[in-house]
């Protein structure tokens, strides 16, 4: 009897054409959708289940804690995890990825700043204000530098902060852009401020023969400029006073560039 099944070629047999089902094309199937990049785009909870053991908020803290102690390098995922009392690979499940961890540090420790509701309308105060809470913040936690400038923040606190800087500069009158400029000077002044401080404790013989190499560079003729600027500097000031210094001229800048929009 000749048979009913379909030919090796796929071709229906001398009965007609078979009615068993084939197999779906690949490019048919659904494919689930990419998981978003940034750890602000995806859900803390997803689907049903227990309660989870820990959250987003306690992950960061302990990932602090030992950055605070050790520095950035030694909060990995496997001791954040050990600190939790939690397995690493679990760890995972809460936070995806590494980088992904170093964002949740940081929007946490941006979280620290005591924003005020409005600002009191003194630009030059406020920002006076804003810019001795942040140099506190970033003694307290020294690694934070070295995270802002390979990921800026832009969670949920670091929004909040933008808002307010920009709150504190509307008077200036300065467009939206301008103001955002502004705030990435302030802002990389305080970082850079805050890494030669921590340069400068951690390297007592590398400051003391850097000084030496630069006044005999000023002395050597070589440099007219560098040896004006060495001759009236003066001793060494109070690093406080240095700070006050800079940050005035800062904020100077930014109320000038206003004046003259």
């Amino acid at each position: 009897m000749p048979s009913s099944k379909p030919s090796p070629s796929g071709k229906p047999g001398p009965s007609g054409p078979s009615n068993e089902p084939r197999p779906s094309s690949p490019s048919a199937r659904p494919t689930p959708p990419e998981a978003p990049e940034l750890i602000w785009l995806r859900p803390e909870r997803t689907g049903r289940g227990p309660r989870p053991a820990h959250s987003r908020e306690s992950i960061a803290a302990a990932a602090i804690a030992i950055a605070d102690a050790e520095g950035l390098d030694a909060a990995s995922m496997r001791r954040v995890a050990a600190a939790l009392g939690a397995g690493t690979m679990s760890l995972y499940n809460y936070v995806p990825k590494k980088e992904h961890l170093l964002d949740l540090m940081l929007d946490a420790v941006i979280g620290e700043y005591r924003l005020p509701a409005e600002p009191s309308g003194d630009v030059r105060a406020d920002l006076t204000r804003l810019a001795h809470e942040q140099l506190a913040i970033l003694r307290r936690h020294p690694w934070v530098p070295a995270v802002v400038l390979a990921r800026p923040g832009i969670g949920p606190n670091a929004l909040r902060y933008t808002d307010h800087f920009l709150a504190v500069t509307a008077p200036t009158g300065l467009d939206g852009a301008a103001r955002m400029e502004a705030m990435s000077l302030f802002n990389g002044f305080l970082t850079q401020y805050a890494q030669y401080e921590q340069t400068a404790a951690a390297g007592a013989k590398w400051q003391a023969e850097l000084v030496g190499y630069l006044t005999q560079a000023a002395t050597s003729g070589e440099y007219p400029h560098l040896a004006q600027a060495f001759a009236t500097s003066g001793p060494p000031a109070d690093p406080d006073r240095t700070f006050d210094r800079v940050l005035e001229r800062v904020i100077s800048a930014v109320l000038a560039s206003a004046a003259g929009h």
